[in-house]
């Protein structure tokens, strides 16, 4: 899953509530801590939230509970456009 994907899955409207974690998707749908996707004013569900791990009051395994339903993929890295020296193999 692109996290321009997670997005979608804000817990808002009907959608299901994901959370990114170090590159495992997870379903925090069922939990009564994401109502509507709001984890106690703190996080919004449909984002990475690996860098606010870090600073949360449990530790990671709490996240780990949660059932993993995907995978963050890795963006494509930018293919930079060989001019016409690029095909002699000059700069």
């Amino acid at each position: 899953m692109k996290l321009s994907e997670l997005s979608n899955f804000d817990g808002r409207g009907g959608n299901n509530a994901y959370v990114a974690v170090s590159g495992k998707v997870y379903d925090v749908s069922e939990s009564e801590l994401w109502q509507n996707g709001d984890h106690q004013g703190q996080h919004q569900a449909g984002a990475d939230l690996t860098e606010e791990l870090g600073s949360a009051p449990h530790v990671r395994a709490v996240v780990e509970r949660f059932p993993v339903v995907d995978h963050v993929e890795e963006p494509e890295p930018e293919k930079k456009k060989k001019g016409l020296f690029g095909l002699f193999g000059k700069g």
